[in-house]
């Protein structure tokens, strides 16, 4: 069973999800999104909670609101976490979270970065507000990876088509500019030669017959 709650910190709202025991935490673990962010209590037991990221949104751009909603939740659902005042959680995105097969149920590791947040104190009207929101319900993690891998291959075909089109629009455009200069080109040149003509460049040097007569007398 996966518990998912929805948090109006950002606009437009998102949702956070954690699982509801340790094993659920392990297929979370497996099947969590690149798009999701892992918190955790520091060096306490508690839940996992997952944010998934709204378009435009990295990790390391979550805003401080949204933040304090997962902190929150994460302090909430840690029996000792939540007893306590001047909590460490930590965060970091989920594809950086590392298994082994060493590790107990529930127990992870990470390939590079994770950042810290500091929880004074619980705040109930944070917890209260997503609680509200809670809803529980069995997920075929299987299924959904395959159907966000299908969508996903969907968007990056349909993205190709659109980048080819522009390409090609591009390409008749620069094709039309050549074209363009090719005429002007052309024409300059023909000004060019009608102006030499006017100036009698021919034989005699634009000179009458008459006078060419007189130049031979």
């Amino acid at each position: 069973m996966v518990l998912f709650f929805t948090s109006t910190a950002h606009d437009p709202v998102v949702t956070l999800y954690m699982g509801k025991d340790k094993v659920e935490n392990e297929d979370l673990i497996k099947y969590a999104w690149p798009q999701d962010v892992w918190f955790h209590v520091d060096k306490l037991s508690s839940a996992h909670v997952y944010l998934r990221l709204p378009d435009g949104m990295t990790w390391d751009t979550v805003p401080v609101p949204l933040l304090a909603d997962c902190a929150q939740l994460v302090k909430a659902n840690s029996i000792e976490g939540n007893k306590k005042d001047n909590l460490t959680v930590i965060y970091t995105p989920a594809d950086n979270l590392k298994k082994t097969g060493d590790m107990a149920t529930g127990q992870v590791a990470f390939h590079s970065d994770k950042r810290v947040l500091h929880v004074a104190k619980r705040e109930n009207a944070i917890v209260n507000r997503l609680n509200k929101t809670k809803t529980v319900r069995d997920v075929d993690h299987e299924a959904e990876r395959v159907e966000r891998l299908k969508c996903e291959a969907a968007e990056r075909r349909a993205a190709a088509v659109q980048k080819k089109k522009a390409d090609i629009e591009l390409a008749k455009q620069r094709e039309a500019e050549k074209q363009a200069r090719s005429y002007d080109t052309l024409f300059s040149a023909q000004a060019v030669d009608a102006e030499d003509g006017e100036d009698g460049d021919g034989p005699g040097g634009g000179q009458s017959v008459r006078e060419m007569e007189e130049d031979f007398m």
